[in-house]
């Protein structure tokens, strides 16, 4: 066996008893007490690109925009916000004449999310993205129902035909 495979096995198993601790901060469904929260009003990103930003999330995703301010902490920027159903936004701001540097993952910043869609809207979303050539993941990474695709900016949306709370993806 080869250093990296080690290497990962190590991972594997280092894994296997960091979850087994934090099992512990599970509870049964039938025990759990409601959650405090209504659901996200909106979580906001930054974009560099208005109209790339809503071209990719309205015309491409259907997420229709639904409000368009200024942003009332930076004069000047704007604040766009995306229905993205269940009464659940995403937000925008473009924070023109500040640099954008590339986006990446990093502690405290954004690895992806996800959003979950009806079945015939998923399988016309997929249709779109074939069809404009625009690239994704899911289907190799052996799940069906769910794609990986990156904003104008960067940022890793999940689409999925999963219902909401639901975790058993395939």
């Amino acid at each position: 066996m080869g250093a990296y495979e080690g290497s990962l096995r190590a991972m594997v198993e280092d894994f296997e008893t960091r979850l087994a601790g934090w099992q512990r901060h599970l509870r049964p469904a039938e025990t759990r007490t409601p959650s405090t929260a209504r659901g996200i009003h909106h979580a906001a990103f930054i974009c560099s690109d208005v109209d790339a930003t809503i071209a990719f999330y309205q015309d491409l995703l259907g997420f229709p925009v639904v409000e368009i301010f200024e942003n009332r902490d930076y004069v000047g920027s704007a604040h766009i916000f995306f229905d993205i159903g269940n009464g659940n936004l995403l937000a925008f701001f473009d924070f023109p004449g500040y640099e954008h540097p590339e986006f990446q993952e990093t502690l405290g910043g954004v690895q992806h999310i996800a959003i979950s869609m009806g079945s015939k809207e998923f399988e016309a979303l997929r249709g779109r993205l074939d069809e404009r050539e625009i690239p994704y993941r899911g289907p190799d990474l052996g799940v069906r129902n769910s794609v990986y695709v990156r904003d104008p900016d960067g940022l890793q949306v999940e689409l999925l035909s999963v219902a909401l709370l639901d975790m058993d993806f395939d």
